[in-house]
């Protein structure tokens, strides 16, 4: 049977001595999920986009960045199924980690979420 880490991509992200818990965290779990996951992120943000009616072809760069932001910010649902999506694919052992942080985790994981988004939608 193949196990959620095996899904994940290895990313070759360098291992500091200095990295606290949540830093190793963010780039041993986070961001191999992020990218795993990419492809549901962005077409649920565009399904998100679609439902407030708003054109992201249409928008300059700057009010493209702003509705991101403002929607990953604000919009307490998208934030959350976001956060889900990444949850889910956490093992017993890493959902306890983020257990013991999970504030910080969710910022983080919005944070790169709004970047990630950005990149993919220039």
């Amino acid at each position: 049977m193949i196990s959620k880490l095996d899904l994940r991509e290895t990313l070759d992200l360098p291992i500091i001595e200095a990295s606290t818990a949540i830093e190793n965290f963010q780039n041993q779990t986070l961001r191999p999920i992020l990218k795993l996951q990419n492809d549901i992120y962005m077409t649920l943000f565009h399904a998100y986009a679609v439902r407030q009616k708003t054109d992201l072809s249409a928008l300059g760069k700057d009010k493209k960045r702003i509705f991101i932001e403002q929607s990953l910010q604000k919009d307490v649902a998208l934030k959350n199924t976001f956060i889900g999506i990444t949850i889910g694919m956490f093992t017993p052992e890493e959902l306890e980690s983020y257990s013991l942080e999970s504030k910080e985790f969710n910022r983080r994981i919005i944070t790169m979420l709004m970047e990630r988004i950005k990149s993919h939608l220039k």
